[in-house]
């Protein structure tokens, strides 16, 4: 199957129900790719948006699209991530959604045999140390409010092996699925929600060079997603819009799996 002649997502946008009205939603990596669609529609819904990046360009840019705040952050960094939900609360009153999704995927972090360990480690900060450090600061304003959904981007490949490996990145996306269950489970009697979204495979940039720069790669990944496509932002982001809502009060410390079928698949459609 060609990037040509691929399943196409369903024509036309969601109806957006606005279900976070006043809500305040500080959302990490929300220049580009599953954040920016996550800013927009969090924000179509309501909801006051803190958007979060490293890239100021980009960063401002979502934040002024969505008429929220930005908040430039190395999401590895405590005390850049203190201030990020500090600014959240000072400015809006309250942090009610936590969208912890920041993370990188380098071309070095491959297979565990040549994966060198400061490519290892790097991922690991960005990707599981970051979470950690953004639901350590978040949690205490969700505590004295008595109420609150964090969201934590982890994968599909968190639940699924794969032979094209990225040692680094899955091992990551396990631990934040890991984190995230039992954070669920800890602060479940505190009115706080703790989930998992794990995305199959999404067309965003990164994927569309793979596309251009090695078609059989992309062709290995796609044979394997019963969808006969790979995901669009907006469907991310409308499973964080779920989750943030009222609509998910009762979906707590799970691996929420927005891939199209693949963890659920051994032979696909032709």
């Amino acid at each position: 199957m060609t990037e040509q002649n691929l399943p196409s997502p369903p024509a036309g946008g969601p109806s957006v129900c606005r279900r976070l009205v006043g809500r305040t939603a500080v959302v990490t990596g929300a220049g580009s790719g599953i954040g920016l669609a996550t800013v927009r529609r969090l924000a179509s819904e309501g909801a006051n948006l803190v958007c979060a990046d490293i890239d100021a360009t980009t960063g401002k840019a979502a934040a002024a699209e969505v008429d929220g705040i930005f908040v430039q952050v190395d999401v590895t960094d405590p005390e850049q991530v203190e201030a990020l939900f500090k600014t959240a609360y000072d400015t809006y009153g309250s942090v009610d959604i936590a969208f912890n999704n920041a993370g990188i995927s380098p071309p070095e972090d491959d297979s565990i045999l040549t994966t060198g360990l400061e490519a290892w480690k790097r991922v690991q900060e960005v990707n599981l140390t970051s979470v950690y450090l953004c639901c350590k600061a978040a949690l205490p304003y969700m505590q004295r409010q008595g109420k609150g959904s964090i969201i934590n981007t982890a994968s599909f490949v968190a639940v699924i092996g794969a032979a094209t490996s990225q040692i680094s990145y899955t091992a990551s996306k396990g631990g934040v699925l890991a984190m995230s269950r039992e954070l669920g489970v800890q602060f479940a009697r505190e009115g706080i929600r703790v989930n998992a979204l794990c995305p199959g495979p999404v067309n965003t940039p990164l994927l569309k060079e793979l596309f251009a720069k090695d078609p059989e790669k992309a062709e290995r990944r796609l044979v394997h997603v019963p969808a006969g496509r790979f995901a669009e932002p907006e469907e991310m982001a409308a499973a964080v819009a779920f989750l943030a809502s009222d609509d998910s009060s009762f979906v707590n410390a799970a691996d929420f799996l927005v891939d199209g079928g693949i963890a659920g698949a051994y032979v696909t459609p032709l």
